[in-house]
């Protein structure tokens, strides 16, 4: 019995700091619309189905700016940061900037039960797997990685932002050819 419990404590407190940790990134707040310049970085290549069977690659996109944004429906953070990433997208897919929205680890009925009550206008991809987010580097969600047209990561963003701030759009516009 002695040796049971001690069993029972040693999964217990790896399972519970691996929940914490992955629960504090998902409750940091932006700072002031900020987008964090990183090195650029060729982005990794994925190839991920959508809700409707498809299967986009990152590929189909070169040459344009990207929005890559990984999310989860359990994730509030998540929950609040996807209103203003829709009304960004209705400014910036006229602008010919691509917005995507990776869902972490739900299953697709789970996905598509989400996107019933809260809609997202671009395209939504399915990592159920956990294996784009790992390439990618995601350490809490949201996390959003911002492209250049050249396929490289310039903004890496840890929690929400309120993606339509004037600033933020200002940065994201800024990659485009000609600006």
């Amino acid at each position: 019995m002695n040796s049971v419990s001690r069993l029972g404590c040693g999964l217990t407190w790896p399972i519970l700091c691996f929940a914490v940790s992955m629960s504090i990134p998902c409750t940091l707040s932006a700072d002031d619309g900020v987008l964090p310049e990183v090195s650029p970085t060729p982005a990794p290549p994925f190839s991920l189905h959508d809700p409707q069977g498809g299967r986009p690659q990152l590929q189909d996109y070169r040459g344009r700016v990207v929005i890559v944004n990984f999310w989860a429906s359990w994730c509030v953070p998540c929950r609040r940061e996807l209103p203003s990433m829709n009304r960004a997208w209705a400014e910036l897919s006229t602008k010919g900037i691509t917005m995507l929205a990776i869902n972490l680890g739900d299953e697709v009925t789970a996905v598509k039960d989400f996107l019933s009550d809260f809609p997202i206008d671009f395209p939504v991809l399915l990592d159920q797997q956990g294996r784009t987010s790992q390439e990618w580097q995601v350490r809490g969600l949201p996390t959003t990685f911002v492209l250049n047209p050249q396929g490289e990561i310039v903004y890496r963003v840890v929690g929400e932002r309120e993606w339509d701030d004037v600033v933020l759009l200002r940065k994201v516009k800024a990659l485009l050819p000609g600006t």
